[in-house]
């Protein structure tokens, strides 16, 4: 049977990239198996997809009862229950001040539908992203897109009305992170007084922590300085948790680190456990600025997807998830920090719960992309699979599940200790 998948895989279309070979046959928890039985440690949660591991058996019953029942109800024409247990539920996590709940099927679908729902709340045509971001690959989100040139290059025009501030990268730029915060707030008010004035600027759109930019966590007073600037200037800010929502930072949305509050908070990723299913979240008083009929989608709220959602939220909290990232994430935190001493060409160890960067840097405080692709490879071959991030790759991701055990994160770390000895020495 290998063969004749394997036979399958040059017909795909090579616009993928692909960061390994393995068929993925079945999966549990943090371990994905392959069909000759081959176990790997999947530290990549399908890119922040997975939070409660591989297959939770709750979530797979939810699937399995939701599909005897109803498989698909548009939401223009039906409500169905999923989907109002899932309003439910979200309403217990989410700020009491975010009471309305629309639904799409992937995280850059919600950006866009967050994006028109500021543009037209406000009035206002500009948005303001930050640099490293990452926000989605379609035509409007890829211009919200930041952390890579792959994303943009060859599909100008873009769409118009972005404009683009410093992201308080302190590693980055060598400063304290109080230092970044501020330089980094001058800028985007130079940017509000030089290229996008207030009166035309409809919202700031932020990941609380960056992702796919390198996983860099900013200072909270910066994000304080942005809730500041958007309350003064009547612009909404968008809290973009695609990929540090629902526990991976410990908390259910990385926004509650901070003391700061969104006026429009986006999910997707970690949402359903693998079932593609994304929102936007904002006070009903802002939805209702929203002209009915000009945004929708066909299949957005499914009801399996949503199923499995409220079945994701039940577990996470019942199995306290968010407490397991915190403690894990400080176990993995304190392992990779010792191996940190050991290695200086891992230039810094950065994160909330279990969402961390070690980036790689030369001696001379440049980004080191080929050794933290080595270290990945080498890591792969011992069944530890890594992911890397940031504009030259040069960052390893920590990405487990949220049900990640004590034992397999010493497993992982003696990998990563493995291979940073065999490329290294």
């Amino acid at each position: 049977m290998t063969s004749s998948l394997q036979s399958a895989i040059p017909h795909l279309s090579p616009v993928w990239t692909h960061y390994t070979q393995i068929i993925a046959e079945r999966g549990d928890g943090a371990k994905l198996f392959d069909p000759e039985g081959h176990e790997y440690l999947d530290f990549t949660c399908g890119i922040g997809v997975t939070n409660t591991g591989h297959c939770h058996p709750r979530v797979v019953e939810a699937i399995r009862t939701q599909a005897g029942k109803l498989l698909h109800g548009q939401a223009n024409i039906v409500f169905h229950p999923p989907m109002l247990e899932l309003v439910n539920e979200l309403r217990q996590i989410t700020p009491p001040e975010i009471d309305g709940y629309f639904f799409s099927n992937s995280g850059a679908e919600a950006v866009e539908g967050a994006v028109k729902l500021a543009r037209a709340a406000t009035g206002r045509p500009n948005v303001i992203v930050f640099q490293g971001s990452f926000h989605g690959r379609t035509v409007g989100t890829m211009s919200l897109t930041t952390s890579k040139t792959i994303y943009r290059a060859g599909y100008q025009p873009l769409m118009a009305g972005v404009y683009v501030a410093p992201y308080p990268y302190a590693y980055r730029y060598g400063w304290s992170e109080e230092e970044t915060s501020r330089w980094c707030l001058d800028e985007l008010d130079l940017l509000l007084n030089s290229q996008t004035a207030p009166h035309e600027t409809a919202a700031m759109l932020i990941e609380p922590v960056l992702g796919e930019g390198g996983y860099v966590v900013p200072p909270a007073s910066f994000l304080k300085g942005l809730r500041e600037r958007c309350d003064a200037h009547g612009i909404l800010l968008i809290a973009d948790e695609v990929q540090a929502g629902f526990g991976r930072t410990g908390k259910w949305f990385s926004f509650e680190h901070f003391g700061v509050r969104p006026d429009i908070l986006i999910a997707a990723k970690g949402i359903a456990s693998g079932m593609p299913l994304s929102g936007v979240f904002a006070p009903l008083s802002l939805m209702q600025k929203w002209t009915p009929g000009s945004h929708g989608g066909t299949y957005g709220g499914n009801a399996i997807s949503t199923a499995a959602a409220v079945a994701t939220i039940r577990a996470m909290r019942e199995e306290k998830m968010l407490d397991n990232a915190t403690a894990r994430g400080l176990q993995l935190m304190t392992g990779l920090r010792h191996l940190q001493e050991e290695y200086p060409q891992i230039g810094d160890v950065r994160g909330l719960g279990l969402m961390i960067g070690t980036e790689f840097s030369t001696g001379n405080h440049k980004p080191d992309k080929a050794t933290a692709k080595a270290v990945a490879h080498a890591a792969l071959d011992r069944g530890l699979i890594l992911l890397t991030c940031g504009a030259w790759d040069n960052t390893i991701r920590w990405i487990p599940p949220l049900v990640v055990r004590e034992n397999e994160i010493a497993q992982a770390l003696d990998i990563f200790a493995q291979s940073l000895r065999e490329v290294l020495g």
